[in-house]
């Protein structure tokens, strides 16, 4: 077949769908259909590489390439049909079922454009349709790379936050921890770095009205290929003090990246700046072990709450039973109740006995004004600078910033 069918009539051929058999992928049709109607056609893998060549294709404006576990073994024909069709202007969507996150990362390498998971999610095919239909934002924030300095050293302390449960506080920690530090000094503080590490639900950039941007996605793809340049360029400023690197734009597999990559990553950050604070997911990975042992400090946040006592326990036997070094970890209470609640105090000891942790790090109950300045993108210090935990939060950057302070003289 040298054209696309079943469309053998339409005036222009907008898209096709590229597959081993597009009957396998049946919600794809009907999907194709509601965007385009009667605009667009469906080919094999070796029919598209030809097509491709033919004057047909001129006004082609994507592909979208399906595949399922059973097409792994032509990863290389995969990667020929995205080459061709990219070095033609046209767009790739990749539509994938049951695909091994390897082979998926190995394809988003090579230059798909958008990647939908198969079972097609309601809406998703033409909101990644609109996507690539869409010039790119042109960029407001500023970039980190004139921070950057090529061959620096400056062997930055990293400072770890995670959340042991869901809405235990563990961004707006890394987040106002991060602005505290940055502000210690009254002339030049710190240079800080923020990375949010979670890349499926990372919020770092909601918390600072940063956009998310593509180059994040690109610089982690290629940890290999990065330099002080590419690292400088995806990272953003916030009020020419903070430099944060947001989660990517688009929801991505926790195991996109492996142990190697986020080492680079942490190692160009501390080569860079004093202080480098991470913000991670709140499930385990595979890098996991290597974010801990990297660490100076790792606050493990938590609640007054049997969903958070039972996470600490087995977040702990997790470590121990991998002999990771679980002395790092700073347990920090979020939400903690008010000195005069004295039973709610005794709940807090027996929880931290029953757990064999300690509690020394408790924060109060911000309320609603935390709520605000993290939908308004700011830190609390500039929303809220007198809530009980903004106070809080900076007595704890500067016993931080003390304590490296002495450190570096004592060196």
């Amino acid at each position: 077949m040298s054209s696309p069918m079943p469309h053998p009539e339409q005036a222009a051929i907008l898209a096709c769908t590229v597959s081993r058999d597009v009957q396998n992928f049946d919600l794809l049709i009907e999907d194709m259909e509601t965007v385009l109607g009667e605009s667009w056609g469906d080919l094999g893998f070796a029919e598209a590489l030809t097509f491709f060549g033919q004057p047909e294709a001129d006004g082609m404006e994507f592909i979208a390439l399906a595949m399922d576990d059973a097409d792994e073994e032509n990863m290389a024909l995969m990667g020929e049909i995205i080459s061709q069709a990219k070095s033609r202007g046209i767009k790739v969507i990749l539509i994938a079922e049951d695909v091994t996150p390897g082979a998926l990362h190995t394809l988003l390498r090579q230059g798909a454009d958008e990647f939908v998971p198969y079972p097609l999610p309601e809406g998703e095919l033409a909101q990644a349709i609109g996507r690539i239909r869409t010039p790119p934002l042109v960029e407001t924030a500023g970039t980190g790379a004139d921070h950057i300095k090529a061959g620096a050293q400056k062997d930055g302390a990293v400072i770890v936050v995670h959340g042991l449960a869901g809405g235990t506080g563990a961004t707006t920690l890394a987040v106002n921890l991060a602005w505290e530090l940055a502000t210690q000094g009254k002339k030049s503080g710190p240079s800080v770095c923020l990375l949010d590490l979670d890349l499926q639900f990372g919020s770092v950039s909601t918390f600072l009205d940063l956009p998310r941007r593509e180059v994040v996605y690109d610089m982690l793809s290629d940890t290999e290929s990065m330099d002080e340049e590419i690292f400088g360029q995806a990272l953003l400023t916030y009020e020419d003090k903070l430099h944060v690197l947001t989660a990517p734009s688009d929801m991505l597999p926790l195991d996109l990246v492996g142990s190697e990559d986020i080492a680079r990553v942490l190692q160009m950050a501390r080569n860079q700046f004093d202080y480098v604070i991470v913000d991670m997911p709140s499930t385990l990975v595979q890098w996991s072990e290597k974010v801990l042992t990297t660490a100076h400090i790792y606050f493990a946040t938590l609640e007054l709450d049997m969903r958070s006592a039972q996470n600490t326990l087995r977040f702990k036997r997790a470590l121990q039973s991998e002999e990771l070094p679980v002395e790092k970890i700073r347990y920090v209470l979020n939400r903690a109740p008010k000195f005069t609640d004295l039973n709610a105090k005794s709940r807090v000891k027996r929880m931290a006995e029953s757990l064999s942790i300690s509690l020394d790090i408790q924060l109060p109950d911000g309320g609603k004004p935390i709520t605000q300045a993290n939908d308004h993108g700011m830190p609390l210090a500039s929303s809220a600078p007198k809530s009980p935990l903004r106070r809080e939060i900076a007595k704890l950057a500067a016993s931080i910033h003390t304590l490296k302070s002495d450190e570096a003289v004592a060196a």
